[in-house]
């Protein structure tokens, strides 16, 4: 059933918030509590099933406010003249020996890098060293620990974007939102790109996606959203796993057609897709949506717990048990939920049927955190209005870092289809790896 947020209701046309000043162009769910707490407790057999289930439940839907600094990092070596790079030596892991550009962040967040290509792998001392293209904060010679992060730059200045500071009217206040306008006035710059960014991230990860919006002629607007350390946050400060955040993204379209958009397109990062996909079946605004593009989408909840509940040693009752403490009203004093969520309606490959809206998955194989299983079934299964091109090699969310190229080409073709007005089914890929 369609309807409104509440404050969506009331601001239906209302005061657009927008700061006068312009600015020139001058991961994830936190498991590592989880396996330890399984590691201890393994030998405790049954008595451990609540704790364990507990503790699952709660990671889930519960914010992480200081994302862990789990990359060790062992040397900085600073540039010396203008043909030597500035270079950096870190721990190998899963993430730190994938080709591609990304963020290290240092210093609880203090400190940003921009890391760039592999130089050496050294594998027995377990090291990889890559190029630092630049700092944009912080001492990287003073650093010992730091997270590899999946965004480029941390704003849009550092992007080379002119952009302006906006406000959103929002549940509990306002939610803060960069507003990028288009360089170039094209026949698409009614259509707004609104950028979503998945559990954990912030609304840089949308800047991904400005070269796109820019060739296009697109404005874009990316956005915060409940809980997410920018926008207010939730009466229960927990997550609704895109249930709940969804007036939030409602309240970012009413400011873009209060603002001149006629039309928009939602990218939704991982969390942020499953969010993108709630509001098109439950928002009254979602005739104003032309499509989706879901970056490592959550396309079935249930299947991303399975999966983390395996790879962290969860016992499977202890991982069952959670889920229906997330599910259930007798969960709430355990898990905080204000209202239990009902894993059913976040389960897009059972409502494949549902979606009518067209949309681009891009998802790597490769993805460690969101498996691609599902993506592939909910193409599978709506081939009518679902397009799915598979990367390889980029880990969660991460298929731009590793293919700007190919991640571009593709959402420019899909765009410049849809917005074209040649169909409303899917539009064609050429080149592109279907699902069938």
């Amino acid at each position: 059933m369609l309807g409104m947020g509440d404050n969506n209701l009331r601001n239906l046309v209302g005061t657009p918030f927008r700061d006068t000043q312009n600015h020139g162009t001058k991961r994830t769910i936190r498991w590592s509590a989880v396996g330890a707490v399984t590691g201890a407790l393994a030998g405790t057999a049954l008595a451990a099933i609540p704790t364990l289930a507990s503790i699952f439940a709660r990671t889930v839907v519960t914010p992480e406010p200081h994302p862990a600094e789990d990359v060790r990092i062992y040397r900085y070596r600073p540039s010396t003249d203008t043909t030597t790079p500035a270079l950096i030596e870190l721990a190998i892991t899963s993430q730190t020996t994938v080709r591609g550009q990304y963020a290290l962040t240092f210093h609880e967040n203090q400190g940003v890098a921009r890391v760039g290509e592999i130089v050496a792998i050294d594998r027995k001392h377990q090291t990889v060293t890559r190029v630092v293209e630049e700092i944009y904060s912080g001492d990287l010679s003073r650093a010992v620990r730091g997270r590899w992060a999946g965004f480029v730059w941390p704003t849009p200045h550092e992007a080379g974007y002119v952009y302006q500071d906006v406000w959103i009217p929002v549940d509990n206040g306002l939610a803060p939102a960069w507003f990028i306008p288009p360089t170039r006035q094209t026949q698409f710059h009614d259509t707004w790109i609104i950028t979503v960014h998945g559990r954990g991230s912030k609304r840089n990860e949308g800047l991904r996606m400005m070269g796109v919006a820019q060739r296009m002629g697109m404005p874009g607007l990316l956005v915060s959203y409940r809980n997410d350390g920018e926008a207010p946050d939730a009466r229960d400060k927990r997550y609704g796993l895109g249930a709940t955040e969804w007036p939030d993204i409602e309240a970012a379209i009413l400011y873009a057609l209060n603002n001149g958009a006629s039309s928009v397109v939602l990218a939704g990062y991982s969390m942020g897709a499953a969010v993108s996909l709630q509001l098109i079946q439950r928002s009254a605004l979602a005739r104003y949506v032309r499509g989706l593009v879901l970056i490592g989408p959550v396309i079935d909840w249930l299947d991303v717990l399975r999966h983390q509940a395996r790879i962290n040693r969860v016992p499977h009752p202890a991982g069952k048990l959670g889920r229906w403490l997330i599910e259930s009203p007798w969960g709430r004093t355990i898990t905080g939920l204000a209202a239990p969520l009902d894993f059913r309606q976040l389960d897009w490959v059972s409502r494949a049927a549902d979606l009518t809206h067209p949309m681009l998955i891009l998802h790597s194989q490769d993805d460690d955190f969101v498996p691609i299983g599902p993506s592939e079934e909910l193409a599978h299964k709506n081939l009518r209005y679902v397009s799915l091109v598979r990367f390889q090699q980029a880990r969660h969310t991460r298929e731009w870092n590793v293919d700007p190229v190919r991640f571009e080409s593709a959402v420019l073709t899909w765009l410049h289809v849809l917005l074209s007005g040649i169909s409303h089914d899917r539009p064609s890929l050429p080149g592109a790896i279907s699902a069938e």
